[in-house]
């Protein structure tokens, strides 16, 4: 089956392709040109053909937007499937963990409270606030979740869920705290948060998102065959010569990195990294060698459908990305739940 993973990456690879073009076409908005092929052409040859409306809602509005949730839907699909196997556990996902909620109550202070905590920054520094603010938020949430769940290599699920629970219940509190005291701009704001949305798309923001999604994935697209090894328990891991620690590093700091920046840039999308590992683990068992790098593509197909679905099943409004992924997230988890409730 491993000898297939290019095959798999091929066929996901042209799917997202093909989605991705659907997408593009699909909305409120009618083009000029009803041709698909002649708008494409038109605003790739910019030869003056196509109107400045059409070129508009293609380059301005939903390419980016296209392009931003293939990075998002990789983002949060790759870090669901790193840490399930990190903890030996299919419920083991930003979202469950609390991960996700750290990331939104720092990006959320950054939002009402900023103007007080930008004097005590560097002002180089300003400008990147709120991601730095996700970016620690989702770490130290990361490490609090670890350390308590974690004893002698051992991972106790009842504890690690009851602190993703604890955490995110913690930042629903202050969260309501900061929507009390917040005027009204940073209200919509906020709230922006809380649902999730792709609305905000932007190049620059895709330019960020590119870097350090490509930078992670760097190092963490590998690690299949050492996550499988881990499934084993550490210690077998180790006397087969896998860094254990190094590699529970990485995937801690990276993952709180591709979280927060993700969380800052599109607010809280959840689910993404519980629903794809299931599904290709229904297909491939629990090989990460293969569940990795596929995660990452059928995560973009997921976000990618979403966003879609959430911008044209009630136009010309909009519903909130956040909403969708729910939705779809929570019976699966319901079934994990009814799947692994003998083993917990």
């Amino acid at each position: 089956m491993q000898n297939k993973l290019p095959i798999y990456l091929f066929f996901g690879l042209l799917l997202l392709a093909l989605l991705a073009v659907v997408s593009l076409f699909i909305g409120v908005y009618v083009f000029e040109k009803q041709s698909v092929l002649e708008v494409l052409a038109g605003v790739i040859n910019n030869d003056g053909s196509v109107s400045d409306s059409d070129r508009f809602v293609v380059m301005e509005l939903r390419l980016p937007r296209i392009i931003m949730g293939i990075l998002i839907g990789s983002a949060l699909s790759v870090s669901g499937t790193c840490l399930q196997g990190m903890f030996r556990n299919p419920l083991a996902t930003p979202d469950l963990l609390g991960i996700t909620a750290g990331a939104s109550l720092f990006a959320a202070i950054s939002i009402v409270l900023g103007s007080h905590i930008k004097p005590y920054v560097p002002e180089v520094f300003h400008f990147s606030l709120l991601s730095i603010m996700a970016f620690i938020g989702a770490l130290l949430t990361m490490i609090l979740v670890y350390r308590m769940s974690t004893i002698d290599g051992k991972t106790n699920v009842v504890i690690m869920l009851l602190t993703g629970v604890a955490v995110t219940a913690l930042g629903f509190a202050f969260m309501g705290l900061l929507i009390y005291i917040s005027k009204e701009e940073e209200l919509r704001d906020l709230t922006f948060w809380n649902l999730g949305s792709l609305s905000g798309a932007t190049w620059t923001k895709n330019a960020i998102l590119a870097v350090v999604i490509t930078g992670s994935f760097s190092i963490l697209i590998n690690k299949g065959k050492a996550l499988n090894a881990m499934m084993l328990g550490e210690k077998d891991a180790q006397h087969l010569g896998i860094p254990v620690e190094r590699i529970k590093k990485q995937i801690v700091l990276l993952t709180a990195l591709m979280i927060g920046t993700c969380v800052a840039f599109a607010g809280t999308i959840s689910f993404v990294g519980l629903i794809v590992p299931y599904i290709l683990r229904l297909i491939f068992k629990s090989n990460y060698h293969i569940i990795l790098p596929l995660s990452a593509i059928f995560g973009s197909i997921l976000l990618v459908t979403g966003d879609t679905i959430s911008r044209t099943i009630a136009p010309p409004s909009e519903v909130p990305l956040g909403i969708l992924t729910a939705f779809m997230g929570a019976p699966i988890f319901i079934i994990i739940l009814i799947r692994s409730r003998k083993t917990m």
